[in-house]
């Protein structure tokens, strides 16, 4: 029987949940204020968290922090109020489940905690072909498996960089799994979602009452990550101001939350990832030099799935025994004619967007085997490109054959070309189409005679 832990400060609520939720068989402890409910975390694991957003004294994303602190892979469900619903979507950001929204229809909230509780088993089970997935065959997934081995153990400060999609936040997890912090907290941060107002608050914290809106004390991702690691995505983003911030931390080893006058020492590993050409950045003023070595003790490219071409068969079968299990399906496999074309495209959204392609193709498949058919006729008329245009040479003998970097050349620039036109030539509307940086945009206009 699962046991789920609810945290609302409303007494009749909390009755009609747990009445309903015995009825459906599952095992319910109730707490009717944060710091109860906080005190229930740390003595024992539950199999789901369900707490309200707003509690007397603490909020539902405090009671998130320490779950994923001492339970990490307990799913933790928020029920929010409409008008809540923008800091309840912040809440996913940081590792919640899913939230609901009051009032809750029973149907709906049982139905979520089913698919968080199949989630968390499913999560669970592959973590063996979760790594060998990343791994790969390739000669550049060797050096990246050999620089992991080589840094985790350490105390150094690791920036990955590579494009959007590469897989750079799994990199910082297995560099933590190979550290002696793989029993401590792993807290992600998306610095490109933080403005300079929440910026601050997000890494440090803050105190009740400290600014508009702050109705409760609040712990920052820096002691969230105490004694573990944080990681910093897309860090190039940062704004400047918290950028002096973020250096004093990382050289202080102290933070001071918002309205606070006193430090707090913190003890955290720092894994750092960008899709731009930082020290680019810190030419244009727009990224300080100081905190760019200090990120950058040790740096590892995580190259774009055009440049390992000889590991895509692999993901894809990877990605396709994972949207087997999610959609419930019995997809077999790939037609020779998938795999060719899946060789040939450029994959502009690297391995995320090869997921995406293989979890739509498995739930279109009817008959075992993912075909042309399931694919998006974008995609297939874009890889199709180069062997229309027969970019192919001739050797002495007269026999073809294939000018692989030609082919991956022609896709690149046909995708380009279709970005521009979908922005309406606006370059940087484009570079988000196509998830890269401006800068890395500019470059290829330029190598490919397509400036404006």
């Amino acid at each position: 029987m699962s046991h789920i832990l609810v945290v609302d400060d409303d007494p009749m609520f909390r009755l009609m949940l747990r009445t309903f939720l015995n009825k459906n068989k599952f095992a319910v402890t109730e707490a009717s204020t944060g710091k109860e409910g906080i005190k229930q975390i740390r003595e024992g694991a539950f199999d789901i968290l369900l707490t309200d957003l707003r509690l007397p004294d603490h909020d539902g994303i405090e009671l998130l922090g320490e779950s994923r602190r001492l339970h990490p892979t307990t799913p933790v469900i928020l029920m929010t109020s409409f008008g809540d619903v923008k800091t309840a979507v912040r809440a996913i950001k940081l590792g919640a489940y899913e939230y609901v929204t009051k009032p809750v229809n029973p149907d709906e909230i049982l139905m979520t905690i089913q698919a968080a509780l199949k989630n968390a088993r499913e999560d669970a089970a592959p973590a063996g072909d979760e790594l060998e997935f990343v791994q790969g065959q390739s000669d550049a997934a060797d050096r990246i498996r050999e620089f992991i081995e080589l840094v985790g153990p350490t105390r150094m400060s690791v920036l990955i960089q590579g494009e959007s999609g590469t897989g750079k936040e799994y990199i910082a997890k297995m560099i933590h799994l190979q550290s002696k912090r793989s029993q401590r907290p792993f807290v992600a941060v998306d610095c490109g979602t933080l403005t300079k107002d929440l910026a601050a608050s997000e890494l440090f914290g803050h105190l009740k009452g400290s600014f508009t809106g702050a109705y409760a004390d609040k712990k920052g991702q820096f002691q969230e990550a105490h004694t573990g690691t944080l990681f910093l995505d897309e860090v190039g983003n940062l704004p400047y101001e918290v950028q002096v911030k973020l250096l004093r931390a990382l050289q202080e080893r102290t933070v001071r939350q918002l309205g606070s006058n006193t430090d707090q020492e913190v003890d955290v590993r720092i894994i750092a990832a960008t899709n731009e050409h930082l020290l680019q950045a810190v030419e244009d003023g727009r990224f300080r030099e100081d905190l760019y070595h200090r990120l950058n003790e040790f740096a590892i490219g995580a190259p774009a799935l055009r440049e390992r071409t000889e590991d895509i068969e692999l993901f894809a079968r990877h990605f396709l025994k994972s949207a087997n299990r999610e959609l419930e399906k019995e997809i077999t496999g790939f037609d020779t004619e998938v795999i060719a074309l899946f060789q040939n495209y450029s994959w502009p959204g690297n391995l995320r967007e090869l997921k995406n392609i293989v979890k739509r193709a498995v739930l279109l498949a009817r008959n075992g085997r993912i075909t042309l058919d399931q694919l998006p006729e974008e995609l297939v008329r874009v890889a199709q490109v180069p062997q229309q245009r027969q970019a192919v040479s001739s050797t002495p003998s007269g026999s073809p054959t294939v000018d692989l970097k030609a082919i991956a050349e022609q896709n690149e620039r046909e995708m380009i070309r279709r970005a521009l036109q979908q922005a309406n030539f606006n370059k940087s509307k484009a570079a988000r189409l196509l998830n890269i940086d401006r800068k890395t945009l500019y470059n290829k206009l330029k190598l490919y005679g397509m400036e404006a």
